[in-house]
């Protein structure tokens, strides 16, 4: 039998996956590991959908999307994110895991380099394994309030690097970088000559740390992001996203849409349209209740004496799990779930620096974080 790519193999596993995996075959779980929203999809998005299906709006749409759908995102991204765009930079996705690979596939050949948040989201690692270059990352220690090192990543940077990604609000940290900081990345991306791709997936949950658009300082056109509407929306499993990418490069995106997903499923995109159209208040909802848990979250940890990161963004708690994980927090939440059943995702999962830390998942209902913070081990 002939054999895989080489470079397949060095794709790591999803920690959080396996975690979940291993959640399917416990009982009565209490599931606070994976980022899935807790809330429904708003009525009038659910009904756009099955107006496409019922009028069977099934076909192929353009590669970048229904031009209503890329109009509305237009209009989204001036009064919201701060950037003027043509409607040409504008590319839905199926999801921006999807947005993700294909930004990295534009910009990485096999061997080159590109700079990742350590922790990080996973699939910044697995992205660029899969595309056969090099993950090196940079790390977010507490010690600088888990923001980037500057002279780190100077000292990263050889002759093959090409990309820094930079995701803010951070999966798993919650954290949102001050404009400071994203301008400082930008400087040194720039002095460097390297392309910037900005996740930007949970830009509507964020508290006192105002979100900023990368791409709204940038004035190079180096800036890729990389936007969602599952965590906004509550649309996971419908799968859109979109890429914006900088002018210019409207017939190399049609080239690779077309080789990567053809177009996105055309209900899911009347769905996107619904979601950015209509009206907004079930978004205020859902960020008011992941606000709320967090402060339940916080509340209880305290009475426990574990350290946490106190989160600014997304629906994540970075929690400190070093005194009770010996080392291993991987096998520390295996043994949590399996003997208490909890389920929380371990921080070694998203990267070096993530040992001895944990993601507790906000997107709950708050008796469940009640039961599931309250099963772990007390310091007091």
């Amino acid at each position: 039998m002939p054999s895989l790519s080489p470079h397949i193999g060095s794709v790591p596993p999803s920690g959080i996956r396996r975690i979940f995996e291993l959640a399917q075959h416990v009982d009565d779980v209490v599931l606070l590991a994976v980022g899935e929203p807790d809330v429904p999809v708003a009525p009038h998005i659910i009904a756009a959908a099955r107006q496409a299906w019922a009028r069977d709006d099934t076909d192929y749409s353009p590669n970048g999307g229904i031009a209503p759908l890329r109009r509305a995102i237009q209009g989204k991204l001036a009064r919201e994110n701060g950037t003027e765009v043509d409607v040409e930079q504008i590319w839905a996705t199926a999801g921006a895991t999807q947005g993700l690979h294909q930004a990295m596939g534009l910009l990485l050949d096999p061997g080159d380099e590109v700079l990742v948040p350590d922790p990080g989201y996973t699939t910044f690692t697995m992205n660029a394994r899969m595309l056969g270059a090099v993950p090196v990352p940079y790390a977010l220690r507490p010690e600088l309030g888990f923001l980037p090192d500057l002279a780190e990543l100077e000292r990263l940077v050889t002759a093959r690097t090409r990309v820094l990604i930079v995701n803010s609000p951070s999966n798993p940290l919650g954290r949102v970088f001050p404009e400071a900081t994203l301008r400082a990345l930008l400087a040194f991306a720039s002095a460097r000559d390297l392309w910037v791709i900005s996740d930007e997936v949970y830009e509507a949950f964020t508290g006192s740390e105002r979100h900023v658009s990368l791409a709204a300082l940038d004035v190079e056109d180096r800036v890729f992001t990389v936007f969602s509407l599952s965590k906004t929306y509550a649309m996971t499993g419908i799968r859109v996203g979109y890429l914006v990418t900088p002018p210019g490069l409207t017939r190399v995106m049609s080239t690779v849409q077309e080789a990567a997903i053809s177009c996105v499923s055309m209900p899911g995109q009347y769905a996107a349209l619904a979601a950015i159209e209509g009206e907004q208040s079930h978004v205020a909802a859902a960020a008011e209740h992941y606000r709320a848990n967090r402060v339940l979250a916080e509340g209880l940890l305290d009475e426990r004496g574990i350290a946490y990161l106190r989160a600014e963004g997304a629906f994540y708690l970075w929690l400190d799990a070093s005194p009770f994980s010996d080392g291993d927090v991987s096998g520390w939440a295996e043994r949590l779930l399996l003997q208490q059943r909890v389920a929380l995702a371990p921080g070694r999962a998203f990267g070096v620096q993530g040992e001895g830390w944990a993601r507790v998942c906000l997107a709950a209902h708050p008796a469940a974080l009640r039961t599931g913070l309250g099963r772990l081990p007390s310091l007091r």
